[in-house]
């Protein structure tokens, strides 16, 4: 059992016969009346986004969520295969189950993914990746304001903003979960 007070990002729990996911989650204490917890959860069968408050004292029973370690081979059009690294077995995974943050994985990369009585709800790529950066305007000596940054575009096609010092064809480490650049590789 969880209660609505021990809420994290990506907690999966059980209501009203539906399983949930929380995308995020607020602890809100106004001066006047009692605390709540407002959150926006995802249906995990369907997919569907809703928004809810909680009492924090509530309690759902938890959801168990199987994650299991894959490798991600290819892409072709709406569909990600992805290859079970103990068993070699091959499964294609809609692109809308994908989230944003999967535009820093390349092939080969592996990743974890999240199914609920075999149905796949979600691919959490590694927190940390390293890659090659493609494109990106030249920095300018005397350009050093405090934390200047310049638009890059990285080897997956996904554009992050980079510090000026950042050339073409530098690796660089970027976090997964926020989509900023770390340092260089």
């Amino acid at each position: 059992m969880i209660t609505a007070g021990d809420f994290r990002n990506g907690v999966t729990f059980e209501m009203d016969g539906n399983v949930v996911s929380i995308i995020e989650f607020q602890h809100v204490k106004p001066g006047k009346g009692a605390a709540f917890v407002r959150t926006k959860i995802r249906n995990v069968i369907t997919g569907a986004v809703t928004e809810k408050t909680f009492n924090p004292n509530d309690k759902y029973p938890t959801a168990f969520v199987e994650k299991r370690d894959m490798q991600y081979l290819y892409s072709d059009g709406e569909l990600y295969y992805f290859m079970d690294s103990e068993t070699f077995e091959q499964i294609p995974i809609n692109a809308s189950v994908l989230g944003d943050n999967f535009k820093f994985v390349k092939e080969n990369m592996d990743c974890k993914v999240l199914s609920y009585k075999g149905n796949v709800f979600g691919v959490e790529p590694p927190n940390f990746v390293e890659l090659q950066v493609t494109e990106t305007d030249p920095g300018f000596k005397g350009d050093t304001a405090t934390n200047a940054t310049k638009p890059a575009t990285l080897e997956t096609g996904a554009q992050i903003k980079v510090p000026l010092f950042i050339n073409e064809g530098e690796m660089i480490r970027i976090d997964t979960r926020t989509g900023e650049y770390m340092e260089r590789a």
